[in-house]
């Protein structure tokens, strides 16, 4: 038995992606086209590729569709055409929901140790040449938390102090208030 499985998955998940949806709220739509470099996604296409980025785990993990199976070079022309029909911060933000909805239903369901302890072994020349399916389900939440602290720089570029940032300080305010009462 794992002390981390399928429901932890989902609920750290979960929060991960809360964090990510109140960036997108955060971030005025006429900010959505900012890159910080003429190489870089924009704000947009960010938060698009972390809405459709669960697709891939989905099909692996969710249909159990094998890897050796998979036509990634058609696969990654799905999910560019994907990304590029969310327009809208109305779009993208309904469909980090929807996707998050689904990826974290699909983690609930996964309870078996043998499952997440089964070793996912890819193309010759891919690195690394395996891992098992928890790695891959964790590197999900990875992959999402990558590309928000990009997004929370892309924040302070364009003069918005993160959401996390803000919470943090307002703890420490009360803390230091409390602090100060207690000397009094």
């Amino acid at each position: 038995m794992t002390y981390y499985g399928g429901k932890e998955l989902a609920e750290a998940f979960r929060k991960v992606r809360k964090n990510t949806i109140q960036i997108a709220e955060d971030i005025p739509e006429d900010n959505y086209g900012f890159k910080p470099s003429p190489e870089s996604r924009s704000i947009a296409q960010t938060l698009a590729h972390m809405a459709t980025a669960t697709t891939f785990p989905m099909m692996l993990h969710g249909e159990r569709i094998p890897v050796e199976k998979i036509d990634f070079a058609e696969y990654m022309k799905t999910v560019a055409a994907e990304d590029a029909k969310l327009q809208t911060k109305a779009q993208i933000v309904a469909k980090l929901r929807e996707s998050g909805e689904k990826f974290t239903a699909m983690l609930e369901s996964l309870n078996d140790d043998a499952f997440f302890a089964e070793l996912i072994t890819f193309r010759p020349g891919a690195e690394p040449p395996a891992r098992t399916r928890f790695d891959m389900l964790l590197a999900a939440k990875e992959h999402e938390m990558h590309h928000r602290a990009q997004l929370m720089v892309m924040e302070r570029m364009i003069g918005i102090v993160p959401h996390l940032t803000r919470e943090a300080q307002a703890r420490m305010a009360r803390f230091q208030a409390q602090q100060a009462q207690a000397t009094r």
